[in-house]
This record gives C-alpha cells, structure tokens and sequence, in this order.
C-alpha cells in the first residue's frame, strides 16, 4: 500500500489502519459479492466487469456512509483518491475471478 501512503498519506484519517482494512479486505469483499458485479465479471469481457465494478463500488460506498462518513467523504469529494480506489478494488476484485 506503498502507493496509496505516497499519493494519500497527507489526509489525517482519524483510524489509518481501519481505513486502510476497509479500502484493501472489506469494500473489495464487498464489491465481489455485488451479484451484479458477478454476473459481469463472469459473463462479460473487462470492459463491461469494470463498468460494473464501479456501480457495484458506489453502492458499497453509498453504504458505508452510516458507517464511514470520513472515507466516503474522501471518496466522493477527493478525485484522485476515487481514481485510485477505483482502480485498486476493480484490481482487488477482478483478480479474483481470474484466480478464483
């Protein structure tokens, strides 16, 4: 997570090391259990998985607003922060279905 302490190290998280569960375990776990996001990743090419993965993201992110008002901030106001989320979960999440 070299990367991520390199473009997003300067945002003072209240709990770093939550936030940094969340961002590589838990919103991933989510996303990949997304049906939609399943079907797309089964059954469709990269393209179309990725388009996907990035609704399947918002909803996982628009829940986490109740439990995580600080990271959705970040991910709703911070565009560079939500470019990267974006690639790293889609990353997260499509590797799996190729290992998987």
């Amino acid at each position: 997570m070299k990367t991520f302490n390199d473009q997003f190290g300067n945002i003072p998280w209240t709990d770093a090391d939550r936030v940094l569960k969340l961002i590589t375990e838990d919103i991933p776990a989510r996303v990949a259990a997304d049906p939609r996001h399943q079907n797309a990743r089964e059954n469709s090419d990269r393209q179309n998985a990725k388009i996907e993965h990035d609704e399947a993201l918002k909803r996982v992110m628009t829940a986490l607003l109740q439990d995580d008002t600080e990271l959705f901030k970040q991910f709703m106001d911070n565009e560079g922060f939500r470019r990267w989320m974006t690639d790293t979960v889609f990353g997260l999440t499509y590797e799996r279905r190729a290992s998987g």
